[in-house]
């Protein structure tokens, strides 16, 4: 798994305290769909490095809505968890597997040693960059995309069949599970889709698509 890791995230091969010095305190979990990895305004307790699977990051308001904000998977990083251990603060986002996730835990202290090195600096940096870049995108979609136009887009690129929940589609787009099931229902009404239980088969993908695309109305 040592060399699983390093051909993920070459930038750990000259870091110091080595992968194998930490690995009691870093050991290799393996965790079913659905784990919870983190909550919202707890300690980080480490920086994940995914080597299977996939780690859904979320944030939760007080109403019960919640958005995703990115998924980590392997050779990417935890921007949440990352940004929490170089400002020591508190989690901003919550972390939960999808799938089957195999992941290794760095604990804060060997985390803080690594940055030491220059060329794992430079490589968090950098992927740091490019996550920033995808929440960029999302509050642009968020802010200046209507809802509609979100949802025909979260439809597209799974296929003529999409096997989902109108409550993780609501999820997906940040809004409420009611609003979802609403929006589905004028969809299927334009003869867009075809709604059934946990299955949303799409007739017309060139419509969502062009609903997705098209330009906000003020």
């Amino acid at each position: 798994m040592e060399a699983d890791l390093l051909a993920l995230y070459p930038a750990l091969r000259r870091v110091q305290p080595s992968l194998q010095q930490i690995e009691r305190s870093a050991p290799l979990l393996q965790v079913p769909n659905g784990q919870l990895l983190f909550e919202e305004n707890a300690p980080c307790q480490g920086f994940p490095l995914v080597l299977q699977g996939e780690v859904k990051v979320s944030r939760n308001s007080g109403d019960g809505r919640s958005i995703e904000l990115y998924r980590v998977v392997p050779g990417e990083i935890c921007l949440v968890s990352s940004a929490c251990l170089f400002r020591q603060q508190p989690l901003t986002g919550r972390g939960v597997s999808v799938g089957p996730t195999t992941l290794r835990m760095i604990d804060p202290a060997s985390f803080a040693h690594w940055l030491d090195d220059s060329a794992f600096r430079d490589s968090i940096l950098g992927l740091f960059s490019d996550r920033l870049a995808d929440l960029t995108s999302l509050i642009d979609a968020v802010a200046f995309s209507r809802l509609d136009q979100r949802l025909a887009a979260a439809l597209l690129g799974h296929g003529p069949e999409v096997a989902t929940t109108h409550q993780r589609l609501a999820d997906e787009i940040g809004t409420v599970r009611e609003m979802v099931t609403r929006l589905l229902k004028r969809f299927e009404g334009e003869g867009w889709v075809a709604l059934s239980r946990e299955r949303i088969r799409i007739l017309d993908s060139a419509a969502l698509r062009a609903h997705s695309s098209e330009r906000s109305r003020p």
